[in-house]
């Protein structure tokens, strides 16, 4: 009969972005007493990464560690965008519990389904935490019954229906039963989690296994798994084997253990059953595989994600201005590292590509996923061109052609839901629901291609004044809805090398938005604006003005140009077509054409007609 670990409970905190899952945390360790110097703690622990931080996101999964009444309770931190649902699925690998984090105002949003369908899939245990009731606008008690209606709605058992419900301030660190009970700390919510969900199975007499749900790398160790053991116990130096896609046993000894201790890690002699390890002397091993005894060598289920629905084309940067700023310029090492980030996302692929393009194909959920890649390869140095981000599509038994379809939820002042149904709807966009929300603002809820959604983001934001909320998530394949118009205009195309002059620039203005300033390098070929009209137009930002001896040359020179919006990742690669590309380097984002000579472009679009 199987046994469990009574000291430790493993549990994942889910909910939508910025509903409060990292403060939660760092209330939790305050008070668990997991940091001793509270004064040198920082806020949103868990966002350790650069980017995490500058945009208050959780990117990756990660794992920590609180003490509470002798009882080690894992916690790991999920982000609650789906475009990082692979960080999720591997994350819900490794808990026996989930704890459902929701605005008290917002109530549930199209990414609190996607987390919870997931904890559902796995049966794992549940508790509701109602978030943020501190909040003017909250409403606590219809929340929650929105959180018992979306359970119905995804099938859940009745069980469900009767896991605890807590109320909390995550910022105040204050949980408790009811509205209307007296609390100044978190004590309700950790007793809660240690009363209701289930300690791991131990199952200590049983040969070891251990399903890899995570990979981490140190200069000193090599890589390193993260996974929580199933079943056995493992002790340094133990000769174990790894099981991998080919279903083989590859021997391999272990060089050392660690657990976590808070946010930290310590090294261990041994682990048992329950505990969520991080394990040395690997070399070759994947997220998925199974670490096992060497002398009965069996594996696990494989951690099963959804497969991936957008594409983009990553290529060596071949502009004139290649190698000037970026440290990694070959497609060599931009495979190597594209590579590399397969070996910690489960939710990316990469191939290289078989067709005249050339480059290397990149598989994701999304194009954020993809924006956060990019970012992350500028910030180490990489310099290269993406291309426009393309939706994957299958054909059914039949020879149908089927596309990715999402489920968009949007909330908007009820002035700007004629322009936004207009747009929806000339996207192939069905509304399937229409409701009233708090004050002038309305709900919306559309099914609609995730090819429409390419490029849509920024025109929303401008339909709505920048007032819109809108949230997405994965549905599934349907039939092909058909062609629809998206970028309607053109673009301004520099058609000569040089350096962009405020002369230039102030004359070219009344043709269209312009992307850069005086001062910037361009050369033939790179997209300098966006045209008014929908065809592209080559013009010369470095004009400058003809000198003659009527008057000085410093006479008139002094313009005023209309202020340029800095480019973004995300703006960039919502306005490119399928016949441009972005330039990425540690300092620059710029706008080409994928054929930079005019000419060579025009015979190149003749061959293709």
């Amino acid at each position: 009969m199987d046994s469990r670990n009574e000291s430790i409970r493993n549990i994942a905190i889910i909910a939508h972005v910025d509903h409060g899952k990292t403060t939660l945390v760092d209330a939790m360790f305050r008070q668990s007493g997991t940091f001793k110097d509270l004064d040198k703690m920082c806020d949103r622990v868990m966002d350790s990464g650069d980017i995490e931080r500058e945009r208050g996101i959780t990117i990756s999964a990660k794992n920590c560690e609180v003490l509470w009444k002798d009882k080690k309770i894992n916690i790991l931190d999920t982000p609650g965008h789906s475009d990082f649902g692979g960080e999720v699925e591997r994350a819900l690998s490794m808990v026996d519990g989930v704890v459902l984090l929701v605005d008290a105002a917002e109530g549930p949003l199209p990414q609190t389904r996607f987390v919870l369908s997931k904890a559902l899939a796995l049966k794992l245990e549940l508790i509701i935490l109602i978030n943020k009731i501190d909040r003017e606008d909250a409403r606590p008690e219809e929340v929650y019954n929105d959180v018992l209606e979306l359970l119905l709605d995804l099938g859940a058992d009745d069980h469900y229906l009767d896991a605890p419900v807590l109320y909390a301030n995550g910022k105040k660190g204050i949980a408790k039963f009811s509205l209307e009970d007296e609390s100044d700390n978190l004590a309700p919510l950790m007793d809660t989690i240690i009363e209701h969900i289930p300690a791991p199975e131990c199952n200590v007499d049983k040969p070891f296994q251990m399903l890899v749900a995570d990979l981490d790398y140190s200069d000193y160790l090599g890589r390193m798994a993260i996974g929580k053991i199933n079943s056995g116990k493992v002790t340094n130096n133990d000769r174990l084997a790894i099981i991998g896609k080919d279903g083989q046993p590859k021997p391999f000894k272990v060089s050392q253990l660690q657990v976590y201790k808070g946010t930290e890690l310590q090294v261990v002699d041994a682990a048992t059953a329950g505990d969520i390890v991080i394990m040395s002397g690997v070399s070759n091993i994947f997220i998925g595989d199974t670490i096992c005894s060497a002398l009965e060598p069996e594996a696990l289920p494989r951690i099963e994600v959804d497969e991936p629905t957008v594409s983009m084309r990553f290529l060596h940067n071949n502009s004139p201005l290649s190698g000037r700023e970026g440290k990694f310029v070959q497609g060599s090492k931009i495979l190597e590292r594209l590579k590399k980030e397969t070996l910690r996302n489960v939710a990316l692929q990469v191939e290289e590509a078989t067709d005249s393009d050339g480059g290397y194909i990149v598989k994701g959920r999304g194009e954020f996923q993809m924006a956060i890649l990019i970012e992350t390869m500028r910030r180490e140095g990489y310099e290269f061109c993406v291309g426009r981000a393309k939706v994957i599509f299958k054909t059914d038994e039949n020879g149908n052609k089927l596309e990715p379809m999402e489920h968009v939820v949007i909330n908007v002042n009820k002035d700007y839901s004629g322009v936004v149904s207009e747009t929806l709807m000339m996207r192939k966009g069905i509304i399937e629901n229409y409701s009233a929300g708090q004050g002038d603002h309305i709900t919306l809820e559309f099914s609609i291609p995730s090819r429409a959604l390419i490029g849509y983001r920024d025109k929303f934001l401008t339909d709505t004044k920048g007032t819109g909320i809108m949230n997405s998530y994965f549905t599934g394949y349907s039939e092909y809805k058909g062609d629809f118009p998206t970028r309607l205009t053109g673009s301004l195309v520099a058609d000569r090398s040089g350096e962009a002059v405020a002369y230039g620039i102030f004359n070219l203005e009344p043709r269209g938005k312009m992307f850069i300033v005086p001062g910037d390098p361009v050369y033939e070929g790179m997209i300098v604006g966006e045209h008014n009209r929908e065809f592209d137009l080559y013009l010369n930002p470095t004009k400058t003005k003809q000198l003659s001896n009527m008057r000085a040359s410093g006479k008139d020179t002094n313009v005023i140009l209309t202020p340029v919006l800095p480019m973004t990742i995300e703006r960039a690669l919502t306005i490119i077509r399928d016949d441009e590309l972005v330039e990425f380097t540690p300092s620059s984002i710029r706008l080409r054409k994928k054929i930079l000579n005019r000419m060579e472009r025009k015979m190149s679009e003749r061959l293709e007609d």
